[in-house]
């Protein structure tokens, strides 16, 4: 039911681009543009093919359900930090009408074993902080808060 997406994914994957964007221009419509989305179609071709970010989709057999868009990232020693070897969630989204069904889950669950199957010492993601429905998700997954990005509106 989790496979690589492939360009004809494309329509499910911009619909659901669609939700994501809409979650977001709804929670900070400072920010973000009502009645867009993430990426265009050809951003969209260019990251379905590169192996260094790679895109999940639950397919049930009839259409697909949820995605997640991921990126292997690879952080050199420094003086103060270890190397480590991130795999970064950009994006995980369930259909709307699909939500409370698993599939969230199963796609974390998939996410997290094909990092640790790449020798990933992380698995990491952004959530803004209006999203709680999201928040509480990840929590029951067992993600804690790494940092926190804070904000004064001027103007």
């Amino acid at each position: 039911m989790i496979r690589r997406a492939t360009e004809a994914d494309f329509d499910a994957l911009t619909e659901l681009l669609f939700e994501v964007h809409g979650v977001h221009a709804e929670g900070r419509p400072d920010i973000f543009k009502p009645g867009a989305k993430k990426f265009t179609t050809d951003e969209l071709r260019e990251i379905i093919r590169n192996d260094s970010e790679p895109v999940f989709v639950y397919d049930d057999g009839e259409r697909v359900l949820g995605h997640a868009f991921c990126e292997i990232r690879d952080r050199k020693e420094t003086g103060n930090t270890f190397a480590r070897r991130i795999l970064f969630i950009h994006d995980l989204c369930v259909h709307e009408g699909a939500r409370g069904r698993g599939i969230g889950t199963a796609l974390y669950n998939y996410v997290r074993d094909y990092a640790s199957e790449r020798g990933c010492t992380n698995v990491e993601l952004n959530v803004w902080a209006f999203n709680e429905g999201a928040i509480t998700f990840y929590k029951s997954l067992g993600l804690e808060p790494l940092s926190m990005i804070m904000e004064e509106k001027m103007g």
